[in-house]
């Protein structure tokens, strides 16, 4: 008997890369899957619904089962109608996995207004829509009596989490998401909702489009090595927390390899304080009180660089 037996679970972006791991997994172990993707180029462009349903052909082959969706978790109605898909043709629903994605890189001073809206667009309002959605299901299945043991899995980025540059849509937008699953786990928890996100650190069509990134997530020549940047590798850890007895919720963890490493949230730091206002002069002579000793640059994939 799998982990996920009897589970119904939607994943977003299913159609290659993480998405399409994740749902091969969750199908190994016994759930039923919802594989939405649009079918878009890695810039948000065009549709296509034949790698769904190549994932979906591989789960059924498999003995598995598993449907496709090709809405846009983007649109407000493109997200209901997703929910509705896995309530009428599975009877029930117990996981989201949000996980489509695009990128538009461009630094700030050459971004366009629309490169901004439309990975912001994808990205954090599809996570909303999506689990707005759903968690209005799982609340309208609380106020009927019935009992919800569901789950939400994010995906934010280290680009995200730590900052990359060159991606300030696709930045902000990732640590949003990362804030908004926190608020997820705090508001949904009363409809019996679990939220967590993860960072994956991978190989797939948007990390292997980043400059200088190829190279370094490319496979070992040696089959006998581990290959620590299959996306293949993300995927149980998506499926533990999608698991019915997981009691984690409102984390965030980095996922890459054989490790998953769990994030602290933002902290406290240094202060100065007084039994008054301040004056600027007066934090001007404070201010070496307040200044990290760390200086921090721009690290691979996002990690930061400590010096």
């Amino acid at each position: 008997m799998g982990a996920l037996e009897g589970r119904v679970a939607i994943i977003t972006g299913a159609g290659r890369g993480l998405g399409r791991e994740h749902a091969l997994l969750f199908a190994q172990e016994g759930a039923k899957v919802v594989v939405n993707d649009l079918g878009g180029d890695q810039q948000g462009g065009g549709a296509d619904l034949t790698p769904a349903q190549q994932t979906v052909e591989d789960i059924k082959a498999r003995g598995g089962e598993a449907v496709v969706n090709g809405d846009n978790v983007a649109e407000w109605d493109g997200a209901k109608r997703l929910v509705d898909q896995a309530v009428e043709t599975f009877g029930d629903l117990h996981v989201l996995v949000n996980n489509a994605g695009i990128l538009r890189d461009r630094v700030v001073v050459n971004m366009t207004e629309d490169e901004w809206d439309v990975v912001v667009n994808v990205h954090l309002k599809g996570h909303f829509a999506m689990a707005h959605h759903a968690g209005g299901y799982w609340r309208e299945q609380t106020k009927a009596g019935r009992e919800v043991n569901a789950a939400i899995v994010n995906t934010t980025s280290t680009s995200g989490l730590f900052s990359n540059p060159g991606q300030a849509n696709y930045n902000a937008a990732k640590s949003g998401i990362a804030t908004l699953s926190q608020v997820f786990a705090k508001e949904l928890v009363r409809y019996g909702v679990r939220s967590n996100a993860i960072a994956p650190v991978a190989r797939t069509r948007l990390t292997m489009s980043t400059p200088g990134v190829s190279d370094a997530m490319a496979p070992p020549e040696d089959p006998s090595v581990f290959d620590a940047f299959d996306p293949a590798n993300v995927s149980p850890m998506v499926a533990y927390l999608s698991t019915a007895d997981c009691p984690f919720t409102g984390e965030t963890f980095i996922v890459f390899g054989g490790m998953v490493q769990r994030v602290q949230t933002w902290v406290l730091a240094e202060n100065v304080e007084k039994n008054d206002r301040w004056t600027v002069d007066e934090l001007a002579a404070q201010s070496g009180q307040l200044a990290s000793a760390l200086a921090i640059e721009p690290g691979f994939m996002g990690f930061p660089s400590i010096k």
